[in-house]
């Protein structure tokens, strides 16, 4: 079938909004209609040419939600008609981490997805004959897409898609730091440093673990006002007196819980500075640039503070995805105000230049 879709053709220029070529699901796959999709920084960063995992030609996109269409032969979770949103990082409830409590990167399809390719290590989508790769397994810049039974999350058909789209990546990302990597306890202390999507993600968590205390920082006074929407008790303009200040507010201790949520290694090490020693568990989720390092003391450690990272917020997305929606529509999360601007398609360029400027938090792509 023919469909448009925003395709990276060149690194560091805009993306070309084209006619490609889509083919039909094969055993194990499913056809998706997309109703929305979010423009997110990690589709920014393989555009710019700084992601070294990155190719082109490629269709970008990842936070998307959308209907099954069709199925191919031995799908049997999702039928057509159900609303789902878009996984990168699947859940095949089979293999040696997805049967393990302790993380949710799913190994079934990762080395050919990393390549761009579907699990036969083919394609779906192709221009005049040429094949193209399909980007983190999704490709949700587009009209339509196909993608494996196991990266889709069927969720309730009440849910908005362009409220859903946001838990295919950021907020499920900043939710599950909280809740499932760090497990945050009730009446603890929290730092959140960052206040975009992931960072207010993170706020929210805390806050729904029951958090006692939730300072987030940020250089934006506007975000510093959503994450006090989103549950943070103080709100902190940033600076190179944070850690000090931190400790200052917690009888010299540091915060019970820190996430790190910029992608910048200077703020990894303020987050890992303020964890309390004894038991400070600093959670980094912010993706840092090529060839960066993140240097530690080796005595905060010593003293008791743990570092862990955070990938789609520990989130096992078949599962657990259905659930973070539920929050939603259950009135115990307000999704709408990460909703910044409403775009569609054709104007997905826009959406790269208000990330840039750093105007709002989530441009959603929305389709007719």
């Amino acid at each position: 079938m023919k469909i448009r879709a925003a395709v990276l053709e060149e690194f560091a220029k805009p993306l070309n909004v084209t006619e490609v070529d889509l083919a039909e699901p094969r055993a194990g796959e499913v056809l998706v209609r997309l109703e929305a999709c979010g423009v997110c920084h990690t589709d920014m960063y393989t555009a710019s040419g700084t992601d070294p995992s990155g190719y082109a030609p490629t269709v970008l996109g990842h936070e998307g939600a959308g209907v099954v269409e069709r199925v191919g032969e031995g799908v049997s979770s999702l039928a057509p008609g159900d609303r789902v949103v878009t996984l990168f990082s699947p859940q095949c409830r089979q293999c040696v981490h997805c049967l393990s409590p302790d993380t949710n990167l799913c190994l079934a399809i990762r080395e050919q997805q990393n390549l761009g390719y579907l699990p036969d290590g083919t394609t779906r989508l192709s221009r005049d004959g040429d094949a193209m790769r399909h980007f983190m397994g999704t490709s949700t810049f587009a009209e339509y897409t196909v993608m494996p039974e196991i990266a889709l999350a069927a969720i309730s058909p009440d849910a908005e898609p362009d409220r859903a789209c946001l838990f295919a990546c950021g907020l499920s990302t900043g939710l599950g730091a909280a809740i499932n990597t760090a497990k945050v306890r009730a009446g603890s202390t929290c730092v959140v440093f960052g206040a975009g999507m992931v960072g207010l993600g993170a706020v929210a968590g805390c806050r729904l673990q029951d958090a006692e205390r939730i300072i987030c920082v940020d250089m934006s006074q506007q975000r510093l006002e959503l994450a006090r929407a989103q549950g943070a008790s103080d709100v902190w303009i940033g600076g190179s007196d944070t850690v000090q200040r931190v400790l200052e507010e917690t009888d010299g201790f540091g915060a019970d819980y820190t996430f790190e949520a910029t992608g910048l290694v200077s703020v990894m090490r303020q987050a890992v500075e303020s964890a309390r020693m004894g038991w400070g568990l600093c959670t980094i989720a912010g993706v840092a640039g090529k060839g960066e390092t993140l240097d530690i003391v080796p005595r905060l450690l010593i003293t008791g503070r743990r570092v862990c990272g955070s990938s789609f917020g520990g989130v096992k997305g078949r599962d657990q995805v259905p659930e973070l929606v539920s929050l939603y529509l259950d009135g115990k999360l307000d999704v709408e105000m990460f909703i910044s601007h409403r775009i569609t398609l054709d104007q997905v360029n826009r959406g790269f230049e208000l990330m840039e400027r750093q105007d709002g938090i989530r441009s959603v792509i929305t389709f007719g």
